[in-house]
């Protein structure tokens, strides 16, 4: 290949080892880094810290009874990461599937089935080790076949989801006869129970699965590769990208990340239902987006995505506290979604722009 394609994105030049501007060099406006396009991420995952905050002083206002103990803030921090935990793991396989510019609607779906096929009398005879690889092969499997459908079965990713949606808690609840499966590996129910240094299982987890995820995007052509994807199908394909490779594995890997979130579920409860991670992809993907990723594709960002789920989980835990209901913490998630997705209409280039194009000159 002596040259890109006269519509070859960026982000396609990119992947390919190409380059524009470095962090510390100026945007295409000439305000430099951090008002170009390179430090929006930095300004969005600021902001969400700033959201952050804001809840933690409200729940200081209204609750300084709780937050006034000793010790007791930190063990409610330990509570909301294991609160999100689970979501945060599903988020960061989503957040690969949307920069991608797909959408899986199935991953509730998944861990459902996944939890209900590992803690099967039969797979439990096997021990963690079975459980534990049950539950990843099936999330992985899954995923694989979501892949495959909207790849070379050329289905629209909504539609293709949403049938394994249906389809795969449908399995689980014909496998689980709709009745609760009890764990009763003491190994897998301990996950949720126990810490190490401190800090709750579930909570390292989390983090192992953020910082992999984080590398992946980041420091490999495969991440790279997924946002030229999303950011330019036709031009991806024409710079020599496996477009429907690729794509597939987008989607195994977010199966896997539903596996799993199927042990940490089943080790939460200690037990797997059909009905279980009900409406996990609506938080998921709620999550991603309000952490910045491009419902189109394109741009996205891992610590985005888990600030998100740490914004949810703390509304939860603030809404519980104040023992408001459920209908209302709704509403307020809501409406946090809708303001996200606003934000994403305006950008700080051009809100610049915008005063420059509009500036009064002064003369003497």
């Amino acid at each position: 290949m002596t040259g890109l394609p006269a519509q070859t994105a960026p982000a396609v030049k990119e992947a390919l080892g190409g380059g524009g501007p470095g962090p510390e060099q100026e945007g295409p406006s000439g305000n430099g880094w951090w008002s170009s396009d390179a430090g929006e991420s930095t300004r969005r995952n600021l902001g969400l810290i700033g959201v952050l905050a804001g809840l933690i002083v409200i729940g200081i206002i209204t609750r300084p009874d709780l937050y006034g103990l000793d010790g007791w803030w930190i063990d409610n921090v330990w509570a909301i990461l294991k609160l999100g935990s689970t979501v945060g793991v599903v988020a960061v396989g989503m957040t690969f599937v949307i920069i991608g510019g797909g959408i899986d609607l199935s991953v509730g779906a998944i861990i459902a089935l996944a939890g209900v096929w590992c803690t099967t009398v039969a797979t439990q005879d096997f021990g963690a080790g079975g459980m534990i690889f049950t539950a990843l092969a099936v999330g992985l499997g899954v995923g694989l076949v979501n892949g495959f459908l909207i790849s070379y079965g050329r289905l629209v990713p909504f539609i293709a989801t949403l049938a394994m949606l249906v389809a795969a808690r449908g399995l689980a609840a014909q496998m689980s006869d709709k009745k609760t499966q009890q764990s009763g590996n003491q190994t897998i129910n301990s996950i949720a129970a126990d810490s190490f240094l401190g800090v709750p299982i579930l909570v390292w987890i989390l983090a192992v699965v953020v910082f992999l995820g984080w590398v992946l995007l980041n420091r490999t052509t495969f991440g790279r590769r997924t946002v030229a994807i999303g950011g330019n199908v036709e031009a991806a394909r024409l710079a020599g990208i496996n477009v429907r490779l690729h794509t597939m594995m987008l989607y195994a890997l977010a199966g896997l990340c539903c596996g799993i979130g199927a042990v940490m579920l089943t080790s939460i409860s200690t037990s797997a239902q059909a009905a279980m991670a009900t409406n996990y992809e609506l938080d998921a993907i709620a999550a991603v987006i309000i952490g910045g990723t491009l419902l189109s594709g394109g741009r996205g960002t891992i610590v985005g995505s888990l600030l998100g789920v740490v914004i949810f989980a703390t509304i939860t835990n603030l809404f519980a506290l104040n023992g408001l209901s459920t209908e209302a913490q709704n509403m307020v998630k809501g409406g946090i979604i809708v303001a996200a997705v606003l934000i994403q209409q305006f950008r700080f280039k051009s809100v610049t722009q915008f005063f420059k194009r509009n500036k009064v000159t002064v003369t003497s």
